[in-house]
This record gives structure tokens, C-alpha cells and sequence, in this order.
């Protein structure tokens, strides 16, 4: 028997692309990577976990800012290849720059803009940085 899993057409180095989009208001959060373990453990635990590859190693999403996201939905795309995470934002922070998503930055007359408020400074969220 197939597994769901095996449905992912995951990238030569085992990883696909997950979206993260806020449930309640639809405003994407943050892109990041996951592997085959890391989906089967969203999918178990009910919260979001991604693989870090600066770190090498799976992220629980909050586990040292608590910010944590609670999965209501996991699609896969038509061309079976980007994951989409419909999560519920814990803290209301989903970016490590203390920002509420992590598509801060516009394009604006040939240069890149803040747009969005830092909520906390991260240094209050992570210690030292």
C-alpha cells in the first residue's frame, strides 16, 4: 500500500516547500522546508514542524520563542510538489524578526521597504542573539 507521504514529490534533497497561511485571516506567514519526517510529525502532533537546513535538523516552529502553529488544514498542490499549512498563529508572531509574518519587506521604487512593525524585539524573544 502507498502511503500519503510517497504522493509528495519531494526535491533531490528529500524536501518540498510548505507554506504557511493564517487560518483566520489568510495572510501568508512564512515559507519553509520540510522532509518526509517532519510532515509525518505535523500531521501526528496537530503543530507545525519543518526541517532547518542552516541547522540540519527538524524545527518545531515555537520551540524556543513559543510561537507555535497549530495545523487546522495540510493540502498539497496540484503538481504534488509545495505543501500548504492552514495554521492557527500561537503569540501572534510567526517571524524570528519579531513581526507578525515574514513578508515584511515591499518592493517600492527600486528599493526594498519595511512595511510591517516589529511586535517584539527579538532579543526579548530569543535571549541573545
Amino acid at each position: 500500500m502507498t502511503s500519503w507521504l510517497d504522493e509528495v514529490r519531494w526535491n533531490d534533497d528529500g524536501l518540498v516547500p510548505a507554506i504557511a497561511q493564517e487560518v483566520s485571516s489568510g495572510t501568508v506567514l512564512m515559507v519553509a522546508w520540510m522532509n518526509r519526517e517532519s510532515l509525518r510529525l505535523t500531521f501526528e502532533e496537530g503543530f507545525a514542524v519543518y526541517w532547518s537546513r542552516s541547522r540540519q535538523k527538524l524545527w518545531r516552529k515555537g520551540e524556543s520563542s513559543g510561537h507555535r502553529q497549530k495545523v487546522a488544514d495540510i493540502r498539497l498542490d496540484c503538481d504534488e510538489d509545495v505543501i500548504l499549512l492552514k495554521v492557527e498563529q500561537e503569540g501572534g508572531m510567526a517571524c524570528h524578526t519579531g513581526r507578525h509574518h515574514c513578508f515584511y519587506r515591499r518592493l517600492h521604487g527600486g528599493q526594498w521597504e519595511q512595511v510591517e512593525p516589529v511586535l517584539k524585539a527579538p532579543e526579548d524573544i530569543y535571549g541573545s542573539i
